[in-house]
């Protein structure tokens, strides 16, 4: 066993976690059954919203310190991914948000226009918009220049990975199930639409307690080079493959808000499963056979992207000082 640090989890938890690891000074390597453009932060929308996550109190602070990394990543976009984006929740008010919207500055209360009829109220915010391929490629990037290391390598088991290493950082998302093992954890599947832009300059997302109760969720994200139009939230559902239909129903939502989504061409579909976790975010450290410590960082729900750098410092914090 070494001095290292091995991180197991190659989505936006675990490379997040390992550059912060990295940069305190720890010899870091992230291990990971998949390469970061195969994992389900590669497939997420990219909008920086807590959602399907608990508990609030924390939550909303892990976001609000993630918001302000990700304000300093804007300044870069075509480096970092993260870009600086206005657009409307429609279904909300500025009060019913949380307290994250008390500190990021900017929310107000929608206009009549624009919420395009979607809801008799919504907010307007202007939020981190990331495109998660090229910020995942970022992240390794900054990752390696910080002298760590990812390797694609599947753990059998969490005691596995402490045999070569100290310290075990666990960022398995929905893998905790097996791993932990923590039963608790359950997938929530999203299904995307891609398609070409025919002009959507802001997101739009529609908060409704219909579409909920329907496992519904419609939402337009406008990234570089694509429209990202959604969504589903199937509790339970592993299902990996596109369903044509859902994809039929997902156009044909959102082309209600923007008539011209319903002759765009389609790009591609997108599956990806939500580490959902009903009892929250865990974050929490405990000892190994043979010395060894290993941290938990996991069950993030739908918002992976919107806490990564607050959890990520939480879990960092629990790891002995280099």
């Amino acid at each position: 066993m070494t001095g290292e640090v091995i991180v197991v989890g190659g989505g936006v938890s675990g490379l997040t976690t390992a550059v912060v690891l990295a940069e305190q000074g720890h010899r870091v390597r992230v291990r990971t059954r998949e390469p970061a453009e195969l994992t389900t932060s590669a497939v997420a929308g990219g909008l920086w919203l807590p959602y399907r996550i608990e508990p609030g109190e924390q939550v909303a602070r892990w976001s609000v310190e993630s918001f302000a990394v990700y304000e300093e990543c804007a300044a870069d976009p075509g480096t970092t991914g993260v870009r600086m984006v206005p657009g409307v929740l429609a279904g909300q008010s500025p009060d019913s948000l949380g307290a994250w919207a008390r500190q990021v500055g900017g929310v107000r209360t929608a206009r009549s226009g624009e919420l395009r009829g979607a809801h008799p109220r919504g907010a307007r915010a202007r939020l981190p918009l990331i495109d998660m391929p090229a910020h995942l490629g970022w992240l390794r990037r900054r990752l390696e220049a910080a002298g760590g290391a990812v390797e694609s390598r599947a753990v059998g088991s969490l005691t596995e990975a402490a045999a070569t290493a100290a310290t075990v950082v666990n960022c398995t998302g929905l893998a905790a199930r097996e791993l932990v093992p923590d039963p608790g954890v359950r997938p929530l599947r999203g299904q995307l639409v891609l398609v070409e832009n025919p002009g959507v300059t802001e997101w739009f997302c529609l908060e409704d307690e219909a579409e909920e109760a329907a496992s519904l969720s419609t939402y337009l994200l406008p990234q570089p080079g694509r429209l990202v139009l959604g969504g589903t939230v199937e509790d339970g559902d592993r299902r990996l493959e596109p369903d044509p239909a859902t994809a039929a129903a997902i156009v044909a939502r959102c082309a209600r808000f923007f008539p011209g989504v319903a002759k765009a061409r389609v790009l591609g579909h997108r599956v990806g499963l939500r580490p959902l976790r009903p009892a929250g975010v865990r974050i929490g450290a405990e000892p190994l056979p043979g010395g060894g410590l290993l941290v938990h960082n996991y069950g993030h729900g739908g918002a992976g992207v919107t806490v990564a750098w607050g959890c990520a410092r939480a879990a960092a914090a629990l790891v002995p000082a280099a």
